[in-house]
């Protein structure tokens, strides 16, 4: 099992670029930023890899860990995957099929479709539930940041996370072996480069939480490579009539694309993070039992509304809707094939997913429980109004940064105004006491 070092996240904060605006402070819903000096820095132990950082920088400091196509010269062979939300990012006359077509012209060896990876996904997914008895509701875990996010905050919940492969996965290995076979190369001289709407992607291909290595050698940002594709597109005649990509896979994009095919009234599809974790801590206090299945996606308008993206999200879903009226109705997968491989274990992830919970306050047990008693001790004297002006998110984790030894009680400003406030009454009771042993006025008083 591949085992993410807590130091790597999917983002890096360019200390050159950052003005500390707090912008990244605010909006991190795990409040793992924090601003010092005018300079913003990551606790990566709190990190869930969600991106809203990247998307709400005003100086563009922030700067997912992606790949560049310098990365992969060293395959003999490339191909390129791209997420089924790289569909929704042109425009109405866009197909698919030309959107795989557009890839190989700008650079890449071939291109292959992770939609119809998605639709065999979804039919593992059901029969799963039909066959295995574990723990429900049973979570997906195909959004890395939810992953991280149960990992960090929620333990318990591990196995719920139901043990499926995820269709870029799925689609990566097909890539490889159909490749292998027709070229005669080795997996390791095909390079599969997965075009994400998001930096999490980045997390689960280096470090995939239940196996040694993913298929997948590499993420490059969709907003990185819509411009060429773009400009690909403009010499590809054709854009209208059918499309080879069909099937329901196409909707995964969106709000309830995973859930769509299976039994509606045992499933649930939730989207934002503040709303998965009230779902994520309703079944963690033994609710919900009777729902088989929950979709979540940490994006509000689930993959695309992805940082990485470059179209409006609701015109994105709208055309995404658009594309499974018109290709979604024909399936691309055979259900009978899908349910053999799913026998034969093909979809199967049989390692463990494991918990990464949030550094203690101190390694030592005695001195955590004084830093804790610390830390309410001081929030109580805490104006806690949570303005940010610290550096910190809020007064209960200033209260905590300050016990850690990583902030100074001056640096909440309504401490230091009742610090001087007490420093000008001592300093003015001072000079009147001292004026009142002065028996005769100074020359300067006189005048």
């Amino acid at each position: 099992m591949a085992t993410a070092p807590e130091e790597f996240r999917s983002i890096r904060i360019d200390k050159e670029q950052c003005a500390g605006r707090m912008a990244c402070m605010r909006v991190c819903p795990t409040e793992a930023i924090r601003v010092r000096d005018r300079r913003a820095f990551l606790l990566p132990d709190k990190c869930i890899d969600c991106g809203e950082c990247v998307r709400v920088c005003p100086n563009h400091a922030i700067v997912p860990q992606t790949s560049s196509f310098r990365d992969f010269s060293r395959f003999k062979y490339t191909i390129a995957l791209p997420s089924p939300v790289f569909y929704s990012q042109f425009g109405r006359g866009v197909l698919p099929a030309s959107i795989l077509k557009a890839l190989k012209k700008v650079g890449f060896d071939d291109s292959y479709d992770v939609a119809c990876a998605s639709e065999s996904v979804s039919i593992a997914i059901q029969e799963f539930l039909d066959s295995n008895d574990s723990p429900r509701p049973l979570i997906s875990p195909f959004c890395p940041t939810i992953v991280r996010l149960v990992q960090i905050r929620y333990p318990n919940l591990l196995d719920h996370l139901i043990p499926i492969e995820s269709p870029m996965e799925i689609a990566a290995r097909e890539a490889k072996h159909v490749k292998m076979r027709e070229l005669g190369l080795k997996e390791h001289e095909i390079g599969v480069i997965y075009l994400t709407p998001c930096p999490a992607k980045t997390i689960a291909i280096r470090y995939p939480p239940r196996k040694k290595h993913s298929f997948l050698d590499g993420a490059i940002a969709i907003s990185e490579i819509y411009p060429t594709v773009v400009q690909a597109l403009s010499q590809i005649g054709g854009l209208n009539g059918n499309s080879s990509i069909r099937g329901l896979g196409l909707g995964w994009p969106m709000v309830g694309g995973q859930v769509s095919s299976l039994k509606a009234e045992e499933c649930l599809a939730i989207a934002g993070l503040a709303d998965v974790i009230r779902i994520l801590e309703d079944i963690e206090n033994g609710k919900l039992k009777d729902i088989q299945y929950i979709e979540c996606n940490s994006c509000p308008t689930a993959c695309v509304g992805g940082s990485l993206t470059v179209e409006n999200p609701y015109i994105a879903r709208g055309r995404v809707l658009r594309m499974i009226e018109q290709f979604g109705s024909k399936p691309c997968q055979d259900l009978e094939k899908i349910r053999r491989l799913y026998r034969r274990k093909f979809f199967s992830l049989p390692g463990k997913i494991p918990a990464h919970p949030v550094q203690p306050l101190d390694q030592d047990v005695s001195m955590a429980i004084q830093k804790l008693q610390g830390k309410h001790d001081l929030y109580e004297k805490l104006p806690k109004i949570d303005c940010g002006a610290c550096g910190s998110p809020t007064c209960l984790t200033f209260a905590e940064d300050v016990v850690k030894g990583s902030a100074a009680l001056e640096d909440c400003v309504f401490l230091a105004m009742r610090k001087f406030a007490s420093m000008s009454s001592s300093l003015l009771e001072t000079v009147e006491s001292h004026s009142r042993k002065v028996p005769y006025q100074t020359d300067f008083e006189k005048s």
